[in-house]
C-alpha cells in the first residue's frame, strides 16, 4: 500500500510539472504562443496531464492529438512524429484552406488589396506592402537588368514566359 502511494504522488508531481512547464514554454501574453501541441507517451500520463486542473485550459484548443507510443527517449520521439504526421498534415491542409479562403474573399469583395502577376507583386514588395504572398512555384519569369554605363543606372524587367 504504501509504495503505491508512493507511486501515485511521484506521478501526480510529474504530471503537475509537466503542466506547469507546458504553461511557462507554451503561452505568452495571455495565449498560446504555437500552433499546436501532440501529447505523446505510453499509458495514460497524457491523459492524466489533460484531464489535470494543472493543465492550462487555454492550451486544451491548440492540442491536435494525443498518441500512445511504445518507446522512450529518442526512438520515442521518432515513433511520436511519424505517427503524428496525418495529424500535422490536417492542421497544414486547414491553414493552407482559410488562407485561399481569405484570398478568394478579397477578390469577390473588390477591396483592391490583392495584386496580380509578377511585376506588380513585386512593386508591392518593394513598397512594403504586403502581408501575405502566395507564390506559384512553376512560374517561369525571365528577369533582364540593363545597366547604363553613362548614368549609373540599372533597370530591372520581369517578364512571364506563360
Amino acid at each position: 500500500m504504501r509504495f503505491a502511494r508512493l507511486r501515485e504522488e511521484k506521478r501526480h508531481n510529474y504530471v503537475t510539472k509537466v503542466c506547469e512547464l507546458a504553461t511557462t514554454h507554451f503561452i505568452s501574453n495571455d495565449r498560446p504562443n504555437v500552433k499546436g501541441i501532440v501529447l505523446a507517451g505510453s499509458a495514460n500520463l497524457k491523459t492524466n496531464c489533460l484531464e489535470s486542473d494543472h493543465f492550462d485550459k487555454r492550451l486544451l484548443a491548440v492540442v491536435i492529438a494525443s498518441l500512445d507510443i511504445n518507446y522512450g527517449f529518442e526512438q520515442g520521439l521518432n515513433q511520436a512524429i511519424s505517427l503524428s504526421a496525418d495529424a500535422l498534415a490536417n492542421v497544414k491542409f486547414l491553414q493552407e484552406k482559410k488562407l485561399i479562403g481569405r484570398f478568394f474573399e478579397q477578390i469577390a469583395l473588390d477591396t483592391g488589396m490583392i495584386v496580380f502577376g509578377v511585376e506588380d507583386t513585386m512593386k508591392a514588395l518593394e513598397l512594403g506592402a504586403l502581408e501575405t504572398m502566395l507564390l506559384f512555384e512553376n512560374i517561369e519569369v525571365m528577369r533582364y537588368e540593363i545597366k547604363n554605363p553613362v548614368k549609373n543606372e540599372t533597370k530591372v524587367f520581369l517578364l512571364n514566359s506563360v
